[in-house]
């Protein structure tokens, strides 16, 4: 049989294994196929192109955040400190602090949760789908939220997707063109493309997008920034799963093909005018919805014992996951394919979209088999969960790859990174205080960051599934921003969530501590101010940066995780999710040098609220109402809108 390469790495020397990795697109450093190769020198034979690939995905920085769980010496002016693990020093450090008793599920399944009421519970996530937009926006937004949709699908037992939102970062709408490099599209046609993806998505599975923001900067025309979140709801005794040895391996939903391949891998390397399209993945959102639909009619019976999302790395990411701890045995011909002629490797590894993986007890397979084909939604039985903690995957009869799930899943060399923060000082402005103010505001207000939206919105349902409380556009002519989103999501209860956000890229240039610092405090100002409840209030971090490699850079993503780690503990919120996108960068071989975005972080807020009539809108509610401004005001209009209009950054952020 000749269904597999076995890629020759025992003999190949430093070049080779680099170029192995390239040439793979697997986005694997030279210290990673140097264990891949001991490893394998030890088995005495070669890996084979699914195990290299398996690794690959499972390795890349998409999946593991490598940058965030390694080893980084930090200095700044005033200090050197050692970092083990970012991650668990900041964010998940103040967490577990803070330790709130409504926080039922934390950085450990596919979104974060919180209680709800003593029957139900709250599930948020928020993604990105950076790279994918700005090759083909449409398709790369779209599948975006459609990959969300499933996190919320697949966390614990699966979870009723209630509310969508989105964030947007792009290049000005009136960017030239000529200063566009080759294979760039320009940022107007990006945005348009972007927002369309979600609106069909959202639109076409009857999930309201509610929540959002849009920037505009001239940072994000190479890279654009799509962040795409869902909430949900589900019951309290559903929060938790576990993967069983003997449980099938069930795979529904939409059928495999190329689309995708590489998808992880190429997300976690710059973009260049050469990055293949054919790493995007196609969506459908109609099929989304008959799998939704059947997984929560099949989890109120309790026919299965775990659930998981085909996203990053397909099936190896699936399937590796959910049986990381005891093993797994995969049948790659049984996986239903688009079209004939796909390698097992590409079967193994595509991330079509609209597909989800399910541990099912065997007694219980012809009774959710019924429920699928009530929908028509296909199911087939890929395989088994093991107990000898192995991945053995099998097509046609031949052994096409097989290794320790140890290894797969903790055999990834730990990075050693060195991280140097020297603040850059922007041009101080230095202007008189025009006379009159209005020509300022008016370009202020004209700024496609500050304009209205309404454009975007109304392009969305909002109103679908009649939980919207406090919508997107309020006023008395429903025009105008709100602060935040509330939803109720149950009929029976006058409970409700308020959910809303803050980003601010321009303080990340001068300093991403303080950017962080006023992401936090926006939205949680944001979640206050529609009736939001400080006391049940959780965060999401999204960060989204450039190289790691690069010293400066790595600095200021400490910074800002540093940041989050002193200002959630100030207010006492906790963080139950995230997610970071790292080297947004884009490689313009005409020039030969990396464009990296401004560092950006978006912050996110969830908090629960006993009665929704307690909520308030934003806009005034009669003449003659009184205007306060709280807190004190500084000389601090560095990053602000204001010195923006005028060519300006500034250095005193606040």
């Amino acid at each position: 049989m000749n269904n597999v390469k076995h890629i020759n790495i025992l003999d190949a020397n430093d070049k080779e294994l680099i170029r192995i990795s390239k040439k793979g697109v697997l986005s694997l450093n030279l210290e990673e196929m140097h264990v891949i190769q001991d490893y394998y020198c030890k088995k005495g034979r070669n890996p084979t192109d699914v195990e290299l690939e398996t690794l690959a995905q499972t390795w890349s920085e998409h999946c593991v955040h490598k940058t965030f769980k390694g080893l980084i010496e930090y200095k700044d002016k005033s200090r050197t400190k050692i970092i083990d693990n970012l991650l668990k020093e900041t964010v998940i450090k103040v967490t577990k602090k803070l330790n709130k008793k409504w926080c039922i599920s934390v950085f450990k399944d596919n979104a974060g949760i919180i209680e709800f009421d003593k029957d139900n519970a709250i599930a948020f996530k928020i993604e990105t789908h950076n790279h994918p937009s700005a090759l083909e926006p449409y398709g790369g937004a779209g599948t975006g939220i459609g990959g969300v949709i499933r996190d919320i699908l697949g966390v614990g037992l699966g979870a009723k997707p209630i509310m969508n939102t989105d964030i947007f970062c792009f290049g000005l709408p009136d960017f030239p063109y000529k200063k566009l490099p080759e294979g760039v599209l320009h940022p107007k046609r990006i945005c348009k493309g972007v927002v369309a993806g979600v609106r069909d998505y959202g639109n076409r599975m009857g999930i309201p997008t509610a929540n959002g923001a849009v920037i505009f900067d001239e940072g994000y025309a190479y890279n654009p920034l799509v962040y795409c979140g869902t909430i949900g709801i589900m019951p309290r005794d559903k929060c938790f799963k576990e993967a069983k040895p003997g449980d099938l391996i069930v795979a529904i939903g939409g059928r495999t093909g190329r689309d995708g391949i590489h998808g992880a891998t190429f997300s976690s390397t710059e973009l260049a005018k050469d990055t293949e399209v054919s790493a995007v993945q196609i969506g459908n959102p109609i099929m989304e919805k008959k799998v939704t639909d059947v997984v929560l009619r099949a989890r109120d019976k309790n026919l299965y014992n775990a659930i998981t999302d085909c996203g990053a790395g397909g099936f190896s990411s699936a399937v590796g996951e959910m049986g990381q701890d005891i093993g797994a045995c995969v049948y790659l011909e049984r996986i239903p394919l688009k079209y004939a002629g796909l390698a097992p490797w590409e079967i193994w590894i595509s991330e079509a979209q609209e597909r989800m993986v399910l541990a099912v007890p065997p007694e219980k397979l012809n009774k959710i088999m019924k429920i699928f084909k009530s929908e028509d939604v296909e199911a087939t039985v890929l395989g088994e969960f093991t107990n000898d903690k192995k991945l053995l995957l099998l097509y046609n009869g031949e052994t096409v790859g097989k290794m320790e799930m140890e290894f797969l899943h903790r055999g990834v060399p730990r990075f050693k990174r060195k991280a140097e923060w020297s603040r850059h000082k922007f041009p101080e402005p230095d202007f008189k205080q025009p006379g009159d103010l209005t020509s300022c505001l008016k370009k202020i207000l004209a700024h496609p960051t500050v304009a209205s939206k309404e454009w975007i919105i109304r392009q969305y349902d909002h109103e679908v599934q009649s939980g919207t409380v406090l919508k997107p556009l309020q006023g008395v002519n429903n025009d105008g921003p709100g602060d935040a989103t509330v939803i109720k999501p149950l009929f029976r209860s006058r409970k409700g969530i308020v959910v809303s956000n803050g980003i601010n890229p321009r303080y990340g240039r001068v300093d991403p501590y303080w950017m962080a610092a006023s992401a936090i405090d926006e939205a949680l100002r944001n979640n206050i101010c529609a009736g939001g409840n400080l006391n049940r209030c959780a965060l999401l971090d999204n960060f989204c940066w450039g190289s790691p490699e690069k010293e400066e850079q790595l600095a200021g993503l400490v910074r800002a995780a540093l940041s989050c780690y002193d200002i959630a503990k100030v207010y006492g919120t906790p963080f139950i999710s995230g997610k970071d996108s790292l080297n947004n960068e884009y490689l313009d071989y005409a020039k030969g040098v990396k464009i990296s975005i401004p560092p950006t972080l978006l912050i996110s807020a969830i908090s629960v609220i006993p009665d929704i009539g307690k909520t308030i809108s934003m806009d005034l509610k009669s003449p003659g109402n009184l205007i306060y401004i709280l807190g004190e005001t500084f000389d601090e209009l560095g990053g602000s809108a204001y010195y923006a209009i005028r060519g300006y950054i500034g250095n005193n952020v606040p």
